[in-house]
């Protein structure tokens, strides 16, 4: 069902684009999935961004309930979840795209690893014509084979991404009455660990993977900005 419903069609739409590129060039082919696939996502991001924006406007609220039920966390929790129902705000709505990337991502690996080989074109469409092999060279490199630039490329887009997230992170105090200190741990494995870990699975994986995230990750980036400075336009 996963291939039917991910891989497939990742699969297609890389082989049509890479189609009807001239010069069918596959990392172009990877690029323009990746904005396709951020244009599709673009309603779930909008909303993560501007609910990130709205728990940071509503800070001195927040502080306030903190200071009201200093004493009581139980209480705390209820009046912070009432306000954020109240204020039609979700403290998790910033991981759906991330959420629904993880899937994208382990499609594009699946059609990678077995849909480029000879008989992975067996996947696809009637309508999608079948161009027999594929070069996967961009730039000198092999995108079926892992390559260090590419890896430690997404890793730092990543920081950068992961950076403007904790920047813009939601207030202090979400439902549950979590410490404080754990949120801050948490924030610093995101900003460090993260790109950390995107090297290491980038350094293994094929370098078309490392591609697609390090193009996400620099479009998710742009995407933010402008989100955010149209927001405070607003505002």
């Amino acid at each position: 069902m996963f291939t039917t419903f991910f891989t497939q069609p990742i699969f297609n739409l890389l082989v049509f684009l890479y189609d009807a590129i001239p010069g069918h060039n596959f990392g172009i082919a990877i690029i323009l999935l990746t904005v396709i696939t951020r244009v599709l996502l673009w309603p779930l991001s909008m909303k993560a961004l501007k609910s990130q924006k709205a728990l940071t406007d509503l800070q001195p609220k927040v502080e306030e309930l903190k200071k009201k039920y200093a004493n009581n966390k139980e209480e705390h929790a209820k009046a912070l979840m009432a306000m954020y129902s109240a204020e039609k705000v979700s403290p998790t709505s910033s991981c759906l795209p991330i959420l629904i990337q993880l899937p994208i991502f382990i499609a594009l690996y699946q059609a990678l690893d077995q849909g480029l080989k000879s008989k992975g074109f067996q996947m696809l469409y009637p309508f999608v014509h079948n161009p027999g092999t594929i070069d996967t060279h961009f730039f000198g490199m092999d995108l079926g084979v892992p390559a260090a630039v590419l890896a430690i490329g997404a890793g730092i887009t990543q920081y950068f991404q992961a950076k403007m997230m904790v920047t813009n992170r939601p207030p202090k105090g979400t439902p549950g009455g979590a410490d404080e200190d754990t949120l801050a741990i948490m924030n610093k494995q995101m900003l460090y660990m993260m790109p950390v870990l995107t090297v290491f699975i980038g350094w293994k994986l094929p370098a078309g993977l490392s591609l697609y995230w390090l193009t996400t990750n620099a479009l998710a980036v742009l995407q933010q900005k402008v989100i955010l400075k149209k927001s405070k336009m607003n505002g």
